[in-house]
Formats: C-alpha cells, structure tokens, sequence
C-alpha cells in the first residue's frame, strides 16, 4: 500500500493516515484505492475515481478510451505510465475545466504489448483526497515487422550513402510508415523518402552530403500499423558520420578511372571494363559492401555454360567493393593480362583493376581499397549499356529531385 500510495503523489501524511493515524480516514482498499470521504462513507473506489480499461484488463487495443473521471469534486492529478520498460514512458494528457474527466492529448496512441499504471488523486467539495491506483495491459499482435537499413550506426561513410530500409513485410500503409522514420542533419538539408515498391524506402538529400555532415536517424516504428494487423517493433535513434569526398569517374571507352577527393584529380587508374557481350552498367553506384577477398560464381547473376555451371567461378577475388545488388563490383583482378587494363574491356560486367593472387596493398586494386568508404561514389560513363536503375544498389542519385519526390509517401 505504501508504494501505492507514493505512485499517486500522497506522501508521507498519507501514507501515515493509511496506517490509521489520522482521524477521518474512511479505510485503505484492497484494490489500491483509499478513499477519504468523496461521497461519504462506504463508497468504493471504483464509484469515487472510475478509469478506463478497468482494473486489470488484459488484451486493451492501442485506440481504446482511456479516462478517468469523478462524479462530482475534481481530479487533482492524474498519470498513466508505460511500465516494466527500459525506460518509463508517460501519456500525455490533460484534465477537462470542469475538473471532472481526464483524457489523453490528441493523438497520443497506446503502445501495444505494454503495460500501463493509472494513478490518480481527487478532491471532493471539502478538500479531501482520494487516490486510486489501477494497471492493465495492451494487446500482443500476432504479425510484426521491421526495417533493416543503411549505413550501420555510428559508422563514417562517404558522400553518395543513401540511408536505404528494407522490411520484412509488404508495407500497405507507406504513408504512415515513412512518417514515423525522421532523418535529420547538421548542417540540416532536405531530405526526402522515396518507396521503391511496398517493401523499400530510401532516403536522401538533393546532392550529396557534404563532407562533416552528422546524419541522425529517428525509427519511431514501434506499434505503427504498416500493413492490416501487422505492426512495427522498433524504436531508436542511430547516426552516422559522413567523412571526406571521394567521387571516382570510370570511362569505359578510354578503360581509365579518375580518383577525386573533394573535388581534386587525385590519380588516374587503368581498368577493364565489362566486354561487348556482358558490358557494365552506365550511371551513378555507391559502394555497399567491401571484401578484403570473396568468392565470385557466374551462375549466381545469370552467367551460366550449358552444362548451367557458372561460366566462372574464381574463389578468391581480392579487394572487391559491391556497386549493386545484381552483383556488380569493382575489384581486383589478377587473371586478366597486364596488357588488358587502360587498352580493353574484358569483364563479365565489372570493373577490374590490377591485383596479384591474394591481394596487395602496393597494386592499383589494393590503392584504391585501403582508401574508399562505403558511401563512396563510382559512376560510369560511355558504357554501352543501359543506365544502372536507381532501385539496383543505391542507385537513386541516377534520379533527379523531382522524380526522386515524387516517389514519397507523404507528397
């Protein structure tokens, strides 16, 4: 009782009058109500302060009523609090001028899978106090989902990152999901979702980032309805850092690749590029992935021999960095001749630079690996080849402002 009677905001007089020595006091309840007099002697606490959900209720939905009211008198104070949570959360809300009803704030939702405490004192016409302390909990949902996304929290990444979220579900209701995810900077910037599909939505400003800029993305999808009865988990905040500018120009006609740090030449590279039959992409693609080495089998994007074995299969490809989902990288290659890299394309569809077997950090290959960020930016030109489409990869610089825009929920 004596931890009830602090939840409620009683003190230390109250809890003294509980223990039967104050005169007056009509009785401490079993339910965690005491009752001083609002409406007389005898009356329960359920009559003198009533709250929705009742006492114990089990299975509540997020938009059920939540009040608590008094029939006569006034409510001095009332709280509802998220419980038994990492971090207890309060309900806003605000009490009627009339004294009589308490409701929350416009818009305030319960969180589901939770439990609430409702504590409340009132006053009666003398001025004597009553308080009555009830719990209940929200429904469990049978169907949740989640966003895995882009870059990793507390990471530097280059200027071209996209913040990219993939869910687990079709999401139905778009709008209210990509309301419920804010990505702030500083300096600030416009930046704008743009869906790809109902299981996609990434985000980005209208250029890239400058370099320095603190990104800072605010998930609030915990209990967000995305799809009917399906409903979000997470609620977080995760940043990342953008570092220095790094913007390469591979030009498959003259088989080079032109190094900028922010906005200087750095180096010229000789490459090869994708050969006449399996030519690389044209456009704007961001670095995802970086592999010190990693296997590369043909027959998993479509290069297959008849037999359907891939048409190569080289396990140990050194310095690779992905450029998009469909499997283009730029990377080390140590089985094409010397001769072949700045003179001709002979790829698969990749960009290759020099490297030996097992990689090394004096090569072209290792040079340019030891200093690339994921985030940085590689574009293609004079490929003959489609553009790269802006949903392959981070490919959503290929996309100008408008139509990058327009492809938000929330327009």
């Amino acid at each position: 009782m004596r931890h009830v009677l602090k939840r409620a905001g009683l003190g230390i007089a109250a809890a003294v009058a509980c223990a039967g020595l104050m005169a007056g006091l009509a009785g401490c309840t079993s339910d965690g109500g005491l009752d001083i007099g609002m409406g007389g002697k005898g009356r329960s606490p359920e009559d003198t302060i009533r709250v929705t959900p009742e006492d114990g209720a089990e299975g509540v939905e997020p938009d059920s009523r939540v009040e608590v009211r008094v029939p006569s008198g006034r409510l001095e104070r009332v709280r509802v609090v998220k419980v038994e949570d990492a971090q207890p959360v309060e309900v806003p809300g605000t009490v009627s001028e009339d004294g009589l009803r308490w409701r929350p704030a416009r818009g305030a939702r319960l969180a589901l899978a939770a439990k609430y405490s409702v504590d409340a004192v009132a006053l009666d016409g003398h001025g004597r106090r009553s308080a009555r302390h009830t719990t209940f909990t929200t429904a469990v949902p049978e169907h949740r989902f989640i966003g895995y996304f882009k870059p990793e929290n507390r990471s530097t990444v280059g200027t071209g990152m996209i913040v990219s979220f993939s869910f687990n579900r079709p999401i139905e209701n778009r709008a209210a999901v990509e309301r419920a995810i804010r990505v702030t900077s500083r300096p600030p910037v416009e930046v704008a979702g743009h869906w790809f599909g109902k299981e996609r939505l990434d985000f980005r400003p209208r250029a890239y980032w400058k370099p320095g800029t603190e990104v800072t993305v605010d998930l609030r999808l915990r209990d967000v309805e995305g799809a009917p009865g399906v409903y979000g988990i997470q609620h977080k905040k995760v940043g990342f850092t953008v570092g220095r500018s790094q913007v390469s120009l591979v030009d498959a006609e003259e088989h080079t690749m032109e190094v900028r740090r922010d906005g200087r030449l750095v180096t010229t590279v000789p490459i090869t590029a994708g050969a006449p039959k399996t030519t690389t992409y044209n456009g704007k693609m961001v670095v995802t992935e970086l592999f010190d080495v990693t296997r590369m089998n043909g027959a998993t994007v479509g290069f297959k021999d008849k037999d359907g074995k891939g048409e190569y299969d080289i396990k140990d490809v050194p310095h690779a960095m992905r450029l998009t989902d469909s499997g283009t990288f730029l990377h080390g290659n140590y089985w094409a001749p010397a001769s072949a890299f700045g003179t001709a394309n002979v790829s698969h569809g990749c960009v290759g630079l020099r490297d030996v077997k097992g990689g090394s950090a004096d090569s072209p290959a290792g040079w340019f690996f030891d200093r690339t960020l994921i985030g940085d930016v590689v574009e293609v030109v004079k490929s003959a080849d489609r553009k790269v489409s802006p949903d392959n990869g981070l490919g959503g610089w290929n996309m100008d402002w408008a139509r990058w825009k327009a492809g938000s929920a929330l327009r």
